[in-house]
């Protein structure tokens, strides 16, 4: 006899999700009332929607049409903009200007973006004294980083000594937003590290993350959803990911698809339950398509809205190859995770006094936004820590024998690999936050190897937590 749920006919076009599997019923059960079927497992299997009639092919156009030209014809109609259905960042009413670190007079002290930028300038010429990273300003006064020293140094060893060809990374404080490091290397062009935090890369598979927010915000799915799909775990070929066979499907809970990166659960998530218009909000309010810290280096990270269903697939699996971040804005968003979806401004500085000794500006956290509810934090920081555990990165936190390196810190993370052109090579990102129950660090690591690689990110993330737990 089939399950009782087996039986129940799937209605509309609305997702539905069933138990795996369910007790079974006594044939005369029906006599004596009906009685709801318990589970006997945690697991939730993704119910198809039956295909789409042709008339949607006529529709759809018709609707994308529309609402192309929505923002026109409000113009036109009623001569305001249409309103955007995203909340604008809250930067300051006045876009901050370059800081000048000559004679500058800082009377007016400094808001966060202005202190930001004017560490970025004097990183160059810094130096440890006491424990503290400090910058003599030209003209008078002293900056003191938030750089932790011990990490900012490891790190940059763990580059030197593997001569990688182009690598950088950035550590926050997720409670805080302090920069505890900030470094880059290149043995393949020297210079390029200058500016190498603030540049934005393919993004691959970290967007994993937005897409997993997005279907969890809607409440679509769990952590422990199963996705039917097709083709390989790593497959490229989205137009066949959806196209499931009768029989015989493969199928992952989300839980251990995050850890293992698998396209075709992504991909699927995106196009078929999350939807374009919630990735594409979900992006937005992360911080895509829009400046991060208005007035310094940072550059914007950027997400290019796809036309069709296969673009938006390989969007929502990391394979779009026009959505780009910055190492700095990799940190902050798993930092603004760890932190319970709440986003803070980055912040480079501890304090800045001018040529007199007075304190012209301080350290304070400062919220950005809200990304997340508290209930999707916790829900991806489930999925993301089988990474480290059972997923990507298991080889590089643990030892030839299998033993974890940081068998006392649970870690949350995400990595991401793709080949990119500028510069040309192999992308490797590892993002992470620890420990997960109490975050104390958030990182982003890229390292680009043009051919054979010493190392990837994910060595050179788990060096840095080493000399960050020690």
């Amino acid at each position: 006899m089939r399950p009782a749920s087996a039986e129940a006919p799937i209605r509309g076009l609305m997702q539905d999700f069933k138990h795996l599997t369910t007790t079974k019923r006594s044939p005369f059960s029906s006599l004596f009332g009906s009685r709801k079927s318990t589970p006997q497992n945690s697991f939730k299997r993704l119910v198809e929607p039956p295909r789409r009639k042709k008339r949607l092919r006529v529709i759809l156009p018709a609707l994308a049409l529309f609402v192309a030209a929505y923002p026109i014809l409000s113009i036109v109609l009623t001569g305001k903009p249409a309103a955007s259905s995203v909340r604008e960042v809250q930067h300051p009413d006045r876009e901050p200007a370059s800081v000048d670190t000559g004679h500058r007079s800082f009377s007016e002290g400094l808001d966060p973006y202005q202190s930001f930028q004017l560490a970025a300038q004097s990183l160059g010429g810094a130096r440890f004294e006491g424990g503290r990273l400090i910058s003599s300003l030209t003209g008078g006064g002293t900056l003191v980083f938030a750089i932790n020293e011990e990490l900012q140094r490891r790190v940059k060893e763990v580059m030197a000594e593997n001569q990688v060809p182009y690598a950088a990374f950035v550590a926050l404080e997720p409670k805080t937003g302090r920069v505890l490091a900030m470094t880059a290397h290149s043995s393949a062009s020297p210079g390029w590290e200058e500016n190498a935090c603030y540049s934005i890369y393919p993004m691959a598979s970290l967007f994993k993350i937005v897409t997993a927010t997005a279907a969890l915000e809607q409440k679509k799915v769990t952590p422990e959803t199963v996705v039917p799909f097709r083709g390989g775990l790593y497959s490229e070929s989205s137009r066949y990911w959806s196209a499931l066979p009768k029989r015989g499907a493969t199928e992952m809970d989300l839980t251990t698809a995050m850890g293992k990166s698998v396209n075709p659960v992504f991909g699927r998530l995106a196009c078929d339950i999350a939807g374009r218009d919630s990735v594409l909000r979900c992006a937005e309010r992360i911080g895509f398509n829009q400046p991060l810290l208005p007035g310094t280096p940072v550059q914007p990270s950027k997400a290019e809205h796809p036309t069709t269903d296969n673009d938006l697939r390989l969007m929502g699996a990391g394979l779009g190859r026009e959505v780009k971040i910055s190492p700095v804005h990799a940190a902050v968003l798993m930092a603004s995770i760890a932190n319970g979806g709440t986003m803070l401004a980055p912040s480079l500085v501890e304090e800045v006094r001018d040529e007199k000794g007075k304190l012209v500006f301080a350290h304070q956290p400062r919220p950005i936004r809200s990304i997340m509810p508290p209930e999707v934090a916790a829900q991806l920081t489930k999925m993301l820590s089988t990474t480290v555990s059972t997923g990507t990165s298991r080889r590089a936190f643990h030892d030839r024998r299998g033993r974890p390196k940081l068998a006392d810190i649970n870690i949350a993370a995400k990595t991401g690999s793709i080949n990119g052109t500028d510069p040309s090579g192999h992308y490797s990102w590892f993002a992470a936050y620890a420990p997960a129950e109490n975050p104390q660090i958030a990182l982003a690591t890229l390292v680009i190897n043009p051919g054979k690689w010493k190392i990837k990110a994910s060595q050179l993330g788990e060096q840095a937590l080493e000399a960050f737990f020690r």
